[in-house]
């Protein structure tokens, strides 16, 4: 590791950098930071001149943010979300705490693969089937119950 990099990520990394690794502009960043949507928590803005400096986990939460609007979420329904989450989770790094998914429309979160809930829905359960798991169980079960047969082929009906 160089030592300027080491340097930056001991001490904070600085907006131009910020916005260059996660694909945004400064007036972005920027925007986000006056509206609290995420703080530099290493420094903040002081008048003018100052510098604002972001930790690593802050990029990373600008950059899950970044991915939900490529997704096609709305500034206004992220922002939704991370209230929600700092809220729930207690959180000022509710993206870094959590896993987050999408399909455009909303926003879930899951702490493990069996808790996943809406998370603009305040908390509504989701129901996940992971299909590879039934699907595994199920060759299981037809091995048990025909253990002549190919799995595979009983399973295609033949």
């Amino acid at each position: 590791m160089t030592a300027n990099l080491l340097a930056e990520q001991t001490q904070g990394y600085r907006a131009p950098l910020v916005c260059k690794l996660v694909g945004i502009s400064y007036r972005q960043l920027d925007y986000w930071a006056r509206t609290n949507l995420i703080k530099p928590s290493v420094q903040d803005a002081k008048g003018s001149g100052s510098q604002r400096l972001y930790a690593f986990s802050d990029v990373v939460q600008l950059k899950v943010i970044k991915r939900l609007l490529d997704a096609g979420m709305s500034l206004k329904k992220i922002r939704q979300a991370v209230a929600i989450l700092r809220q729930q989770l207690q959180s000022e790094r509710p993206l870094a705490d959590v896993t987050l998914l999408s399909d455009g429309q909303t926003i879930y979160a899951a702490h493990s693969a069996d808790e996943v809930f809406d998370v603009l829905q305040r908390g509504q359960g989701v129901f996940v089937i992971a299909v590879r798991p039934a699907q595994d169980e199920l060759e299981g079960d037809l091995h048990d119950l025909y253990p002549e047969r190919d799995v595979h082929l009983a399973a295609e009906g033949s």
